[in-house]
């Protein structure tokens, strides 16, 4: 059975210059939808990334970005978790940073919880929301590789990043382990 990329968008969701726009329209990968993406509340989030996953007809691969990567460590924790065979967890932003927009609703304290399943944390060295000090400290808590992609910023459409081969090259290597396993 072949594998269902998830994309995953944080604040806001991702417009048509963000990788992840532009992986789902050259790949056909889907998107979790968000009833509210301006004024996300933790649980709405969670439901609507647990619904994506039950809805996909076999094994998931997860491409989180920015305050869905929390979204995905709240999910891991209460839900049913055998579907998803890897994560790529892209710039995952401190929701306990003083200044975090406060319109993201409960989403802190993170949970620092090891991930059931195998993940990468992509982190920028320039990121404003979310130190590279931090973003390590994520990844060890979670069981996930780190990867520094150096100074970027929140590589999202700011970043210029177009189809960011060396992402989908990590997202491949996650679904390909999946394959094997």
């Amino acid at each position: 059975m072949s594998i269902t990329i998830l994309t995953v968008p944080g604040l806001g969701s991702s417009g048509p210059l963000h990788w992840q726009s532009i992986w789902e329209q050259q790949y056909g990968y889907r998107r979790v939808e968000q009833r509210e993406w301006e004024q996300p509340a933790r649980p709405d989030w969670v439901a609507a990334l647990d619904a994506a996953v039950r809805a996909a007809p076999g094994p998931v691969v997860l491409a989180a970005h920015s305050l869905a990567c929390s979204t995905v460590a709240f999910w891991a924790r209460r839900h049913d978790t055998s579907q998803v065979c890897g994560a790529l967890l892209v710039a995952p932003a401190d929701t306990e940073r003083p200044d975090f927009p406060v319109r993201a609703v409960g989403f802190a304290p993170l949970p620092l919880a090891r991930l059931p399943f195998p993940s990468i944390v992509v982190a920028s060295t320039n990121d404003e929301y979310v130190t590279l000090a931090r973003a390590t400290e994520f990844a060890r808590c979670w069981g996930s590789r780190l990867v520094n992609a150096g100074a970027l910023g929140h590589l999202n459409s700011a970043s210029s990043l177009g189809e960011w081969p060396q992402g989908h090259a990590l997202l491949r290597e996650l679904a390909a382990s999946a394959e094997i396993g």
